[in-house]
């Protein structure tokens, strides 16, 4: 059975960091892409971030350009959200999600089949 478990969510006060992880189990990862996105209260789930499966393509939306990083170390099944220069609107719950293609091709999220079950991120002093 595909799933995958999400962590290290929690609050922060602006300009922090954290770093999420995604952790996959029942299925090799190695033939997924992985997709991060985010739900704020009131708002429709989107796409943040994407990554490969070979983790030599990634995406970002240009919100969290220049302050999100992911990564993915297929060994351990896990891919990595690294958020630096946190701000308040990136407030919401965090989701991981694996689409069984080579390439995420944009942030639908119909295109992925398997969904963690988020943890909240939250950032206020």
């Amino acid at each position: 059975q595909l799933q995958l478990v999400e962590s290290g969510g929690g609050l922060v006060q602006p300009g922090g960091s954290l770093r999420l992880s995604c952790i996959a189990s029942g299925f090799t990862l190695d033939y997924f892409a992985i997709g991060w996105f985010r739900q704020a209260p009131g708002k429709e789930r989107e796409g943040v971030s994407c990554i490969s499966s070979s983790g030599g393509s990634t995406d970002y939306v240009d919100s969290v350009k220049g302050r999100f990083t992911i990564s993915r170390d297929n060994a351990k099944k896990t891919v990595y959200l690294q958020m630096n220069n946190l701000k308040p609107e990136d407030t919401a719950v965090y989701y991981c999600a694996a689409r069984g293609f080579e390439h995420c091709a944009g942030y639908v999220p119909a295109y992925f089949g398997a969904w963690g079950q988020g943890t909240q991120v939250t950032v206020s002093s």
